[in-house]
């Protein structure tokens, strides 16, 4: 019946997606607040048509969130379902093959920034309902919080929810903003990593300085800049920061080995990347480095003259990106402390250096044995015909440990995406089979769901 449906209704699944693709929903970017607000109403027209209730965008101190319900009967259990409408910024523009927000489908596959990270799952969910609803096999209530600031680090949302708690009353959080091995390794991921994201500066001169003039006898702040950066990981890629690595969760070799039974092709994900060699911590494999060990990246580094030509100038600033992925039991405002103190400590007294905190997270752990976990687990087995593999995941969703604190509610990631599907990065992009095999496998959750808590 599902599958019917589907089939019948793919194309508009398509259409409609591509109204919430087409606005530019980038919340980093305070020149789009109006797109922003704009993806937060359309979402809020989705919901309408799919049948959900109670359909309403809640004010908070940034961009709204998009609540909707469907409550069949308050005596039973209810699904959160958690996602948002904001996406990442597109540059660099000149990398896209098609502009990022004119959505197209070349090679079975949707192009588009936000096609999968998260408006192509989140809207996965919206039209499991409306399928749920015109066959009648909705088993429970579901409730829905779709919000504007996840790739701003969710900063308003604490607030909303603490001042929300009976709106968002619920039994389990379900969530698609993760990702699978491949389409026929389906896997679920049963954990996140934590996040602490933090901007630099490094001031040398008042001002910038003719190169020849004074170069060799100042310091250059790009100069120091790197080497500083250059520092914090030592011969065996271990991060150098002192007390980084004091509260890290140790898996046991039996967990290390259940999660190495995950397949993985070095050869090929070498070649995906068009790289010779992988890099990282030593003493561990590719997979955990990405996933059960901490990291710091620099994401984004910048000073002096970057136009046209030649420009013999020593600048006065230099300026750097920072993201530290964090793993179970390290604390995020503690991890910017320390990094804080250290990088002032090794600056040279030749510069000044700022260190600004924007967003940071926790990492977070679902137990494979429960309720939430199996009844994932049997719905993708279900439409994928074969058990999904358990995997950590190396990205971050913050709001996670708060829906635990403040809700008590667990969260399972039920994510359809692909490692290879680029987001954050020019032509993200996200296959019609993974869209499309979200929207039949998520009502399956919740019939196992329901049909295990009896």
């Amino acid at each position: 019946m599902i599958k019917e449906y589907i089939q019948t209704h793919k194309d508009r699944f398509i259409a409609e997606l591509f109204d919430l693709l087409k606005l530019a929903s980038i919340s980093a970017d305070p020149s789009y607040k109006n797109e922003v607000v704009k993806t937060a109403e359309e979402v809020k027209k989705k919901l309408i048509a799919a049948g959900a209730e109670h359909v309403e965008l809640c004010q908070t101190d940034g961009f709204p969130v998009v609540y909707a319900d469907k409550i069949i009967d308050p005596t039973l259990p209810t699904v959160l379902v958690y996602g948002h409408y904001d996406v990442q910024p597109a540059a660099p523009l000149e990398l896209w093959h098609n502009p990022p927000f004119e959505p197209i489908i070349k090679n079975e596959k949707i192009y588009a920034r936000g096609a999968c990270d998260d408006k192509g799952q989140v809207f996965m969910h919206i039209k499991a309902l409306e399928i749920m609803l015109k066959t009648n096999t909705l088993p429970c209530n579901v409730k829905f919080m779709i919000e504007g600031e996840e790739e701003v680090g969710s900063d308003n949302l604490p607030k909303f929810i603490k001042a929300n708690k009976e709106k968002f009353k619920a039994d389990i959080v379900l969530i698609s903003d993760t990702a699978m091995i491949a389409n026929d390794i389906p896997s679920i991921d049963c954990g996140v990593r934590g996040l602490s994201y933090l901007e630099v500066e490094v001031t040398g001169p008042s001002r910038d300085l003719h190169s020849g003039v004074y170069g060799g006898a100042v310091a250059n702040p790009i100069n120091i800049l790197c080497e500083m950066i250059a520092s914090m990981h030592d011969e065996n890629r271990k991060i150098t920061i002192p007390g980084f690595y004091d509260a890290v969760q140790e898996l046991s070799k039996q967990e290390r080995e259940l999660l190495a039974k995950a397949p993985f092709e070095l050869d090929n994900y070498k070649k995906d990347l068009q790289i010779e060699e992988v890099l990282g911590e030593n003493g561990y494999s590719t997979n955990e480095r990405a996933s059960i060990r901490p990291t710091l990246d620099v994401n984004g580094i910048w000073g002096g003259y970057i136009g046209e030509g030649a420009k013999t100038v020593l600048p006065s600033k230099a300026h750097a990106k920072i993201s530290m992925r964090l793993v179970p039991n390290q604390d995020s405002a503690t991890i910017t402390k320390l990094f804080q103190s250290h990088f002032e400590k090794i600056a040279p007294k030749s510069v000044k250096v700022k260190v600004k905190p924007h967003h940071g997270g926790e990492a977070y752990v679902t137990p494979i044995d429960s309720i939430g976990y199996r009844a994932a687990e049997k719905a993708m087995e279900t439409t994928f015909g074969k058990k999904p593999v358990p995997t950590r995941g190396g990205g971050s969703i913050p709001i996670v440990v708060l829906f635990e604190e403040e809700l008590g509610l667990k969260s399972i990631f039920l994510g359809f995406g692909l490692d290879s599907d680029a987001i954050h990065s020019p032509n993200e992009h996200f296959g019609v089979f993974n869209f499309l095999k979200g929207i039949e496998t998520i009502p399956y959750f919740y019939k196992y769901y329901m049909e295990m808590r009896k």
